[in-house]
């Protein structure tokens, strides 16, 4: 398979890759939901101090985002919604 037939199959409208980078974005944040209430928690009532004092809190949950908002979790996502999409086969008008 050439190059470019490669790069259509593997293509999603924009529309489509950003409904699922916010797909994606959502089930992160449902998944780190403990690390985002620590966090929560450790920034009430602070402002500027929250950056120092809530630093380790801050490090956890942008470790647990990262494990599920990366390259290869969209890419993931993207290869099933363009196999959801030759299951369906062609659209016929």
């Amino acid at each position: 398979m050439g190059y470019v037939q490669e790069a259509r199959e593997n293509h999603v409208k924009k529309k489509v890759e950003e409904a699922l980078r916010s797909k994606m974005k959502q089930k992160a944040l449902k998944e780190c939901e403990r690390y985002t209430s620590k966090y929560a928690e450790c920034a009430v009532g602070r402002t500027i101090s929250v950056v120092w004092k809530c630093r380790g809190q801050a490090k956890e949950l942008n470790e647990c985002l990262h494990q599920f908002t990366n390259d290869s979790v969209l890419e993931q996502m993207k290869n099933e919604y363009m196999l959801q999409q030759q299951e369906k086969g062609p659209l016929s008008l």
